[in-house]
C-alpha cells in the first residue's frame, strides 16, 4: 500500500539549492549547473547545460544553452543520497519521447558532504565534477497528500 502522505525527508536538505559555477568552467567544452529543490521526501532539479559544441538540432540546443528538469523522491543512507525520478517539463508535467533530450526514468547516487549549513557538495558516482550548491531558501517539510 502507498502511504497517504509524503515522508518528512531529511531536514538539512529541505529548501532550494543552487550551483553558481564549476571548477575550470571557462576551459570546459560542456558543463552543467544544477538547481535543486528538496521538499519533504521529494526533489525537483533543473540541469542547465552550456556547450561550445553543437551536438544536434539548434531548436533543442538553444545556441549552446539548454535545460532539463527532473522530479522524484530521494533517500539517504549514511553519506549517499539516492535520487530516483523521471525527466519532466519545467512545470513538472509529463515529458514524452518526442521532446528534446532525455526522457523517462532518472536515477543517480551522490556522495553528500555538508561543508557549512548553507553549502553542500554533491559528488555524483557517474561524474567527476562535484556540485557545490549554496542554500538559496530554507524551507520546512509540510507533508502533502499523495
Amino acid at each position: 500500500m502507498n502511504p497517504d502522505y509524503q515522508k518528512p525527508g531529511i531536514k538539512y536538505l529541505q529548501g532550494e539549492w543552487k550551483q553558481d559555477s564549476v571548477p575550470a568552467q571557462k576551459r570546459l567544452v560542456t558543463y552543467s549547473l544544477y538547481d535543486l529543490k528538496f521538499s519533504c521526501d521529494s526533489f525537483f532539479m533543473k540541469v542547465s547545460t552550456v556547450s561550445k559544441v553543437n551536438y544536434g538540432a539548434d531548436t533543442c540546443m538553444g545556441s549552446g544553452h539548454w535545460a532539463e528538469y527532473i522530479k522524484g523522491t530521494y533517500t539517504q543512507k549514511q553519506d549517499t543520497l539516492h535520487l530516483k525520478g523521471e525527466f519532466c517539463t519545467a512545470n513538472g508535467g509529463y515529458k514524452d519521447e518526442k521532446t528534446c533530450f532525455r526522457y523517462g526514468d532518472y536515477e543517480e547516487f551522490f556522495k553528500v558532504k555538508q561543508i557549512k549549513d548553507s553549502l553542500i557538495q554533491f559528488t555524483s558516482t557517474s561524474n567527476v565534477i562535484p556540485i557545490n550548491a549554496r542554500l538559496v531558501k530554507r524551507t520546512n517539510c509540510i507533508p502533502k497528500p499523495l
